[in-house]
């Protein structure tokens, strides 16, 4: 068996178990084996009903005083039992598994493995898994890893053909010679992918965890490097040839910069008069002021001859950005007569719309364009490209960037991102850029008012939602999914919006948000809530990444803990942006304190390095097995906060070894470009 083989040479792989596999991205044993499991499980000492503890997974020993019988109603079929000590009772809840009414006997010892949740009163444990206490003892002493799914493909199945693989022993050859394997403390290949599948130990577990995380950054910094060697920094083809228009804007402003946003502006200014395209990252925490700093660097480039232009992610934040521009340049030329003319291009437009900004930018009767990918479409011609803009970087992919700047003459190029990238990172990733770090938020903005609550709150809350829109504010409320599970007790959008409908006077206008609605909807729906035709916005995490509205005071999270702290501070950053006083109401559904300890660090900090750090080191290595934790890039066992260590060393040992690879070395950089669409996500 070779790594390139189909995995329908594998035994009990048919056409109907293949097409599902390829579903997963599954083709070959080598695309198996790096299906690397998402999480992994362990089973703990059983434990008497006496002796449980609510919303921890545990193993509960017991027996059934009756038969389990079928719940009546419902959607989906449900079978339920009792379990009970005498002096307190667990119910036991399964979805349609009917069968398990002829297998689970009565009066019989079991160990029922799952979640203990208190549901108005009553302790329930749903889908538990159930084993005789001989098989508990077996599974007792395994990690056992669990991996992604979808239909036609379960566990067992991912384990089995597996397991059918890694029978053969070694099937790579390992691109790192033991002597280096040896300086940076790190496994063989072979041994690292049988024990990310299969752990002998916890030992094992992230010794292979260590060894793959490096190769991922390693094939990553790698695949970087190649890249920026066929760019040459090009000569600074639009030079500044003055200054006043972004003097003139400064002064106009209602507020003064901060010292960290006017040394950044320094910096793009001195790029501008430099002997090199500018090529700079500018990153600061959610609401340090990058956007003012765009619209000097844009003005700047007006005002020398040249046009500009802005990439967002979405339509949303486009069209925000292109009101906000009108509004301020609108004011620029009241106070100067300078005339700065900006378009929008956003994909939905009529074509007539896209016509007419197609012809009127090639004839540089546009300015500035602001606008979302379909400003790299090839119908897009600029007069004179002189600067880029992209928003929220991270969003956009490698070739994207290169696209956008492809559309002038080695035009300056300025990347804008909030998302608290470590340092290693990003001098890895962006080389070819200098970095700017605003590092201080705005005097003007008044600190946000935090607080971490259970359930019971909620009453208070709504009340305090109510007095916030009666002063003329407005209220964003998060749940974390869009429609009610039958397997998942958390808020949705759906049924909350009504909730909160009922608990707030009729006269205040809920609306509702979420992924799954269209372009258009989405945009409706925000342009509302920015008027205030909406004062309370329930929605999901749509709402993330760069929607402004100065109004609004409250953010309420629901099921807060189901959420990361690094996305709860991003969330948190849509209020606070005007100057009234700010709120958030972190809202816990369980009562771990552990919990409440974690999402505590929000209380304290507004800091997003420092919270994404902490949230690591309350996790702890015990918790490292959620493998992709940081969610900003392409990685599935490297954590970008957790291996900073291996991330400076694959870095060094990139530099080092960029023009001597190994051939397999060379076959796997090309596979790691190509599973990433040699579009790798920054």
């Amino acid at each position: 068996m070779k790594v390139m083989d189909s995995v329908r040479c594998l035994k009990g792989v048919g056409d109907k178990i293949e097409k599902s596999l390829n579903k997963l991205g599954i083709y070959t044993i080598e695309d198996l084996l790096e299906y690397y499991p998402r999480a992994y499980q362990t089973y703990s000492e059983p434990v008497d009903i006496s002796e449980v503890i609510p919303e921890k997974k545990q193993a509960v020993i017991g027996f059934l005083q009756r038969s389990l019988a079928r719940i009546p109603g419902g959607r989906v079929e449900k079978t339920s039992g009792t379990l009970s000590d005498g002096s307190r009772r667990i119910q036991l809840l399964w979805y349609r598994m009917p069968y398990l009414r002829k297998q689970i006997i009565s009066g019989k010892t079991y160990i029922f493995y799952g979640t203990v949740k208190n549901k108005k009163g009553q302790w329930t444990m749903e889908q538990p898994e159930i084993f005789e206490p001989a098989a508990y003892e077996k599974v007792k002493a395994v990690i056992w890893p669990i991996y992604s799914l979808t239909e036609g493909v379960n566990q067992k199945m991912i384990i089995r053909l597996t397991e059918q693989v890694l029978k053969d022993g070694s099937l790579f050859e390992d691109y790192l010679p033991e002597s280096l394997r040896q300086e940076l403390g790190l496994s063989e290949y072979n041994y690292a992918i049988h024990n990310i599948h299969f752990p002998e130990n916890m030992n094992g577990l992230e010794l292979a965890r260590r060894r793959l995380g490096f190769d991922e950054f390693f094939l990553f910094a790698l695949a970087i490097r190649r890249m920026k060697a066929s760019r040459e920094r090009s000569d600074n083809q639009h030079p500044a040839k003055a200054f006043q228009w972004s003097q003139s804007f400064i002064k106009g402003l209602s507020y003064a910069l901060t010292n960290a946003q006017l040394k950044a502006w320094k910096e793009i200014a001195a790029d501008f008069s430099g002997l090199h395209a500018m090529n700079r990252l500018l990153q600061g925490d959610v609401g340090s002021g990058k956007t003012v700093l765009a619209q000097l660097a844009l003005l700047t480039a007006v005002e020398s001859g040249y046009q500009g232009c802005l990439m967002a992610p979405t339509e949303v934040l486009a069209r925000q950005h292109y009101e906000n521009f009108l509004t301020d340049f609108q004011k620029l030329s009241e106070d100067t007569g300078i005339l700065v003319k900006c378009a929008l291009l956003v994909g939905s437009m009529t074509a007539k719309e896209k016509r007419d900004t197609y012809e009127a930018l090639k004839e540089h009767q546009i300015d500035i364009l602001i606008g979302t990918h379909a400003v790299i479409q090839e119908k897009v011609h600029f007069n004179d490209l002189g600067l880029v803009v992209t928003d929220e970087q991270h969003r956009f992919g490698v070739n994207q960037r290169e696209w956008l700047s492809g559309k002038g003459s080695s035009p300056h190029v300025l990347v804008m991102s909030a998302t608290p990238i470590p340092r290693t990172l990003a001098i890895i990733v962006y080389g070819d850029l200098d970095i700017s770090v605003i590092d201080e938020l705005p005097a003007r903005r008044k600190p946000i008012k935090n607080c971490v609550v259970n359930t019971g709150y909620r009453p208070s809350a709504y009340r305090f939602i109510e007095k916030q829109v009666r002063e003329g504010h407005q209220v964003y409320v998060i749940c974390p999914m869009v429609e009610e599970s039958e397997f998942m007790d958390l808020e949705n959008v759906m049924d909350y919006t009504e909730k909160i409908k009922t608990a707030l006077p009729p006269d205040i206008q809920v609306g509702y948000l979420h992924g799954k609605m269209t372009g258009i909807q989405k945009d409706e729906i925000m342009e509302s809530f920015r008027d205030n035709k909406i004062q309370v916005l329930v929605s999901t995490t749509v709402i993330e990444v760069g929607i402004n509205v100065p109004n609004a005071t409250v953010m309420m999270v629901e099921n807060a803990e189901r959420f990361g702290l690094a996305q709860l501070h991003q969330l948190r950053g849509r209020v606070g942006r005007g100057d009234a006083q700010s709120y958030c109401i972190f809202i816990q559904s369980g009562t771990s304190e552990q919990m409440k300890e974690r999402l505590e660090i929000l209380v304290h900090s507004d800091d997003g390095f420092f919270i994404a750090n902490e949230d690591l080191k309350l996790r702890g290595p015990g918790d490292m097995f959620g493998l992709r934790q940081s969610g900003l890039m392409d990685f599935h066992i490297g954590d970008l906060y957790q291996d900073r260590d291996l991330l400076g060393l694959a870095g060094e040992c990139a530099k080092k070894y960029e023009k001597e690879l190994p051939e397999n070395l060379e076959r796997r950089m090309h596979r790691y470009m190509s599973m990433a669409g040699n579009d790798i996500i920054l």
